[in-house]
């Protein structure tokens, strides 16, 4: 005879069991649909022309775990035809990110290949119309060189600015039944002291941004600052 003690267990282990398997994500969001990364930031804008460039801290190699995580990457340096001023762009897009499968943090990386941040604060690089891109900017020290670096993650229709955030929107999605996708997007440029060209490093990320098309602007930056960038571009003109 089974014990009403038993029974109770037993109802208990099924209503876990029922809860986790409805918190299971399941729904694939994608902002970036059919999209090519290749093809969403265009090569030229502006003064500045590009050419597809490797990246050591892009882990690209075929059998690497950036392989497993990105299913698409792109390197690029951008060059000022006026200047001569070189800016190193990295794009990383993730289809799935899940528990197994994130994005990494350049905080995290580049101390992996023997770099020491000397600076990583978080940051709003401005837009127009007072849109802003909660975004990390690093100084990194190592192998001979000093780089000024800025990124954001998109995870969703989140903007996390560290580990911990980014650990917490993926948990909101994940209560939520979404399996959302994720972008890195990373800039990089050589500097004479730390940190002392995030401006031209923020200058530039604001004049890419708005070459990118309007329906292509969600993939970087979300939808919500997306929609606000075009209306204040569209009163501006």
């Amino acid at each position: 005879m089974i014990s009403r003690r038993n029974v109770i267990i037993g109802l208990g282990c099924a209503a876990s069991a029922g809860t986790a398997y409805a918190m299971t994500p399941r729904k694939r969001v994608s902002l970036m649909g059919p999209r090519q990364l290749d093809d969403l930031v265009p090569t030229e804008f502006g003064d500045w022309v590009s050419r597809d460039v490797g990246d050591a801290l892009a882990l690209n190699s075929p059998d690497s775990l950036s392989a497993k995580l990105y299913a698409q990457l792109v390197t690029r340096l951008y060059t000022n035809r006026a200047t001569g001023e070189e800016i190193v762009m990295l794009m990383a897009y993730g289809a799935n990110q899940t528990d197994s499968l994130q994005l990494h943090r350049p905080e995290v990386c580049y101390p992996a290949f023997g770099y020491k941040l000397v600076r990583n604060e978080a940051v709003n690089v401005p837009l127009p119309g007072a849109v802003t891109i909660p975004a990390r900017q690093l100084a990194a020290e190592g192998n001979g060189r000093q780089e000024s670096v800025l990124y954001w993650t998109r995870i969703g229709e989140y903007l996390p600015t560290s580990g911990e955030e980014q650990r917490r929107d993926r948990l909101v999605t994940a209560f939520r039944g979404v399996i959302p996708d994720g972008v890195l997007m990373r800039f990089s440029t050589l500097a004479d002291s730390p940190g002392g060209d995030w401006g031209q490093l923020k200058s530039f990320v604001a004049e890419l941004v708005l070459a990118v098309t309007p329906d292509g602007r969600p993939v970087l930056i979300g939808t919500e600052r997306s929609r606000a960038l075009q209306g204040a571009t569209t009163t501006q003109a």
